[in-house]
């Protein structure tokens, strides 16, 4: 099967999901920078998660360029990781709202490991469907950042009942990590291409 509406149909729902977060950051009332203070935990949070869904977008992208076709797994595969991701706007708005309190940052983290959960499964499915030998395998490589990502997450959401501050800076230094451009793709599409 072709993968543009596999394609098309994610970018629709990673759209929806960022205008579902904004739309959680609700005007303060009054007008002077104080009651500003107040929304800073939500406007931090929201911050966090749109550099998450961003990072994702980014991955899916580079992810597909190196896809040929697609079957039924693949597809159930990207569905398992929209809903995950599709959780971010509640958890980052409960997170949020009661200024990373445990329950829901350590909810936030549980969201984030089922997110990284989905979409290795995803490009495993991936890889499965197209070789060992496929362009996505040859470039995903040994994938440090993909089997390091989980395992933080997984000791940060025990974390969050002991430091809040702790299982945020986990948060944050993934999505960091994440933030430097990794062109394992790109780098193996271009010499793909420049064999061919």
């Amino acid at each position: 099967m072709e993968k543009n509406r596999l394609e098309a149909f994610s970018d629709g729902v990673l759209a929806i999901i960022i205008t579902i977060m904004v739309l959680e950051l609700h005007v303060p009332e009054g007008t002077d920078l104080a009651v500003l203070k107040e929304k800073l935990p939500v406007f931090l949070s929201y911050v966090l998660s749109f550099i998450y869904v961003g990072i994702y977008w980014n991955n899916h992208h580079h992810m597909f360029q190196a896809t040929k076709q697609v079957n039924g797994g693949i597809l159930w595969a990207n569905l398992h990781l929209l809903f995950w991701l599709s959780l971010f706007p509640f958890a980052t708005g409960w997170m949020g709202e009661n200024h990373l309190a445990a329950t829901p940052t350590a909810a936030y983290g549980f969201v984030l490991l089922m997110a990284a959960t989905a979409y290795w499964i995803l490009q495993q499915s991936i890889i499965a469907h197209q070789g060992r030998d496929s362009l996505l395998a040859k470039a995903v490589g040994f994938d440090w950042k993909g089997k390091l990502s989980p395992v933080l997450y997984l000791a940060a959401v025990p974390l969050a009942f002991a430091s809040v501050w702790i299982a945020s800076g986990i948060y944050v230094l993934v999505a960091l990590m994440w933030l430097v451009p990794d062109r394992r793709i790109e780098r193996t599409l271009k010499e793909c291409r420049e064999e061919n």
